[in-house]
């Protein structure tokens, strides 16, 4: 009886204490005074109801309470519900005033009435003409007007709604915007910055997988991708009344946040090679795979198919709260593993991104942890950045050993393959080389044998012949003579550079030194060769002996034929390269009309280009012309 007693007067205390919170009436805000903005949150009275009825339908017995009922965040099971929230205008000026209503960030749903006789009428929705209109209403007062105003909220799905309601002057309204957006300005220079790192890692990413077909970095561009459009769409949209900001906050950053973390985890099997080298945690990554799919249609079940924000809010903790716990599965996993190098990087890794993203969750929990910190560090994102940056550290560190660490292993490898292929191509060679040399020695003996016979013979022949006549000698035997001598110089010279023997440069030298003295002999030229004392046996093909020897020897007839010359100084120096300097005291060249000497120069420098060397004449008390070979 004693039970039923007090129960019964506790009802009623608290009829009669809402019937007169409801009829209590706060002093009317002069709209025409307000400059700026003006905070109304005490000078309010408001109640929670169902979003399933029709305010103006429940008004008259509505149980209001004064001030804002909820001062921080609205606890999860208030954010299906609608709001009402009434507050008293009056326009003490002569004229119309306008004054934007504000109720604070996320709001859906924004209805303005006026009370009559305690009922509601509905006013016209009107958005003042600024950026992100849908969360501000414009109410109009007549000259020295007074109004019962009540506003219908409906809270965006999200764990940060909060009840603020300000008054706005019009002409002031676009400050207040910019001044509450760019309140978090240093926390997106921050954020647009790691962002840029991530974008930088998605290229890195895609080009080691067009590079080396390494399958897993395109799972971590598809990681470092969805992170990055996650935490830069935060930076971009954040303190944002538009229907973007809200769809991010309420729904696609949670999507962006699970889907970046399964393509990790993807990433981590296939970089650790956990199927045969840690079978673990393949089987944990897997799981976790399930587990965020089965999050990400849960989630988006009871967001578009229920209004239990309870549930979708404690399925956002409770993934967030396994992956932590899946962390420190792999920290646990990885110290056991501490003497894979690799595994002590992703260790360290993990742990930072385990520590700041716990301290991340415990300030979006409870704000009084950062509340005394300076204004950059109270940014729970910010944490959960730094976690990430330290993280990505990290991992590079593991990825440079790793990468190190294949380069030496495919070097070593490679290195085998190449002696291998050199010892083969080397003997395939050697078997050739030797070939080619027999041919070589066969070819110049039959030349000398054969062709050098014949054509002392014919030499030997004209002489005769030209002997036996004497002053009547006829002059195609004179030519037949001169042609045997050039022939038979020219056979000498092929022979010379197909003799395998002669592939030497001492060779070469004594050679052209023989060759000029003799062609200068009978001659009003004389002829100076100056060679270094010790000549190094530097092997030099037969093409290259035969095409310096036919530059030096197109050199040499150019100067006996045109440069009045009488003294030629050959002078050789052979360092890294091979140079050859021949010079004379002549008339010199004429540089701009060098049309009759045109073939036999282009012929020189064609042979010199074609054997990788360099031809340069010039005029210098004579002509000079140098011959450069690389040795």
């Amino acid at each position: 009886m004693k039970k039923s007693l007090c129960l019964f007067s506790l009802v009623f205390f608290t009829c009669i204490i809402t019937s007169i919170t409801s009829n209590a009436q706060f002093p009317a805000i002069d709209a025409s005074k307000i400059k700026f903005s003006k905070s109304i949150s005490d000078e309010v009275s408001m109640f929670y109801f169902t979003s399933k009825v029709d305010l103006p339908n429940i008004y008259p017995r509505a149980g209001f309470m004064e001030g804002v009922i909820h001062k921080k965040n609205i606890p999860n099971e208030f954010v299906p519900m609608n709001a009402a929230l009434r507050f008293r205008l009056y326009n003490s000026a002569d004229s119309v005033v306008k004054i934007c209503f504000f109720p604070g960030l996320y709001y859906r749903y924004i209805e303005l009435y006026r009370e009559e006789n305690n009922h509601l009428q509905e006013l016209p929705s009107e958005l003042p003409p600024v950026r992100d209109s849908i969360g501000y209403r414009l109410i109009t007062l007549a000259p020295h007007d007074s109004e019962t105003i009540v506003a219908q909220l409906g809270f965006v799905k999200t764990y940060i709604n909060t009840m603020r309601p300000r008054l706005i002057n019009p002409e002031y309204l676009n400050s207040y915007i910019t001044g509450m957006q760019s309140a978090n300005r240093n926390n997106d220079l921050v954020t647009f910055l790691f962002c840029g790192l991530l974008l930088m890692m998605v290229l890195f990413s895609i080009a080691n997988f067009l590079q080396g077909g390494n399958r897993e970095f395109l799972y971590y561009s598809g990681y470092a991708f969805f992170l990055g459009t996650m935490l830069g769409t935060k930076a971009m949209f954040t303190g944002h009344s538009s229907q973007i900001s809200y769809f991010l906050e309420a729904y696609l950053d949670f999507i962006l946040q699970v889907t970046g973390i399964m393509f990790y985890m993807i990433f981590m099997q296939k970089y650790l090679e956990t199927r045969s080298r840690y079978p673990f945690l393949y089987k944990l990554y897997s799981l976790g795979i399930v587990m965020l799919i089965l999050s990400l249609v849960s989630y988006s079940f009871f967001h578009y198919f229920t209004n239990n924000f309870v549930t979708e809010n404690a399925i956002e903790n409770l993934t967030k709260g396994l992956l932590l716990l899946m962390t420190v599965v792999f920290l646990v996993y990885s110290a056991r593993h501490w003497q894979d190098r690799m595994m002590r990087y992703l260790f360290w890794g993990n742990l930072c991104l385990f520590v700041f993203s716990l301290f991340s969750q415990l300030t979006i929990m409870d704000r009084a942890i950062v509340n005394q910190l300076p204004g950059i560090l109270r940014s729970s994102l910010l944490y959960y950045e730094l976690g990430l940056f330290l993280e990505l550290v990290f991992f590079l560190i593991a990825l440079n050993y790793k990468n190190r660490r294949q380069l030496i292993a495919q070097a070593r490898e490679r290195e085998r393959l190449k002696a291998d292929n050199q010892v083969k191509e080397y003997e395939k060679e050697l078997a050739v080389f030797k070939a080619q040399q027999q041919e070589r020695e066969r070819i110049s003996a039959d030349m000398h044998d054969e062709l050098g016979s014949g054509m002392t013979a014919i030499r030997l022949m004209s002489e005769i012949a030209r002997n036996k006549m004497k002053n009547e000698t006829p002059l195609e035997i004179e030519k037949i003579s001169q042609s045997a001598d050039e022939v038979l110089n020219k056979m000498n010279a092929i022979i010379w550079s197909m003799n395998s023997g002669n592939d030497t440069m001492d060779n070469l030298v004594s050679y052209i030194r023989s060759y000029a003295l003799e062609y200068f002999e009978n001659t009003p030229v004389r002829c100076k060769v100056n060679t270094p004392e010790n000549i190094m046996s530097t092997e030099l093909t037969g093409d290259k002996r035969r095409n310096i020897f036919l530059c030096i020897k197109e050199t040499l007839n150019n100067t006996l034929k045109h440069a009045r010359a009488s003294v030629v100084s050959i002078d050789f120096c052979i360092d890294k390269d091979l140079f050859i300097k021949i010079s004379d005291d002549g008339i010199g060249i004429d540089l701009k009309n060098i049309r009759q000497f045109g073939n036999g120069l282009k012929n020189i420098a064609r042979r010199m280009e074609s054997i990788g060397g360099t031809y340069k004449i010039e005029n210098h008390h004579g002509t000079t012309t140098t011959l450069t070979l690389p040795l």
